[in-house]
């Protein structure tokens, strides 16, 4: 670790709740169903995709995935857009991804693609906006540590 760098720890509990009063005894004879937890914040409901037999009204550990993503990569281009005093009036993204799975039973995500649509104060400001993304990539922490591409197809409107 850097001298200057400083670590952050987290602390999150995962608590399976699928046990249908036979354990794990076969594939089909138990739920996905799991609570996720954080002192202090609500439980997120969770369960595998419906592709591996997940209940779909839970979140599953891929969303959970592409979710932090987009919002790492939002609460990093706000950062970097009030030190190019970009003001940022609006943000929203929707987030895709491609994940396959292979033969054995692995998988892997290959990419995902942030579809972010910013709406700055300004027109002046549209063209700084637009360039603002690649420096929010380069300094988002979740985007750092996949070992996939995170590609962008951002849009930028000016307010009014």
């Amino acid at each position: 670790m850097a001298a200057n760098s400083k670590e952050h720890h987290y602390d999150v509990r995962v608590r399976w709740t699928g046990n249908t009063g036979s354990g794990t005894t076969g594939y089909r004879d138990y739920a996905r169903s799991h609570d996720i937890e954080v002192a202090g914040k609500p439980v997120l409901q969770g369960s595998a995709d419906p592709s591996f037999r997940g209940d779909a009204e839970r979140w599953n550990p891929e969303e959970l995935l592409v979710a932090a993503l987009s919002q790492c990569h939002m609460l990093s281009y706000l950062a970097v857009a009030v030190a190019a005093k970009v003001d940022v009036v609006g943000y929203e993204d929707a987030a895709t991804a491609t994940m396959v799975t292979n033969p054995d039973g692995s998988g892997q995500f290959t990419e995902v693609t942030l579809h972010p649509v910013v709406t700055v104060a300004e027109p002046a400001m549209l063209e700084a906006a637009e360039a603002l993304h690649e420096k929010a990539n380069s300094v988002c922490f979740i985007a750092r540590s996949v070992n996939f591409p995170v590609h962008h197809s951002p849009t930028a409107h000016a307010a009014g």
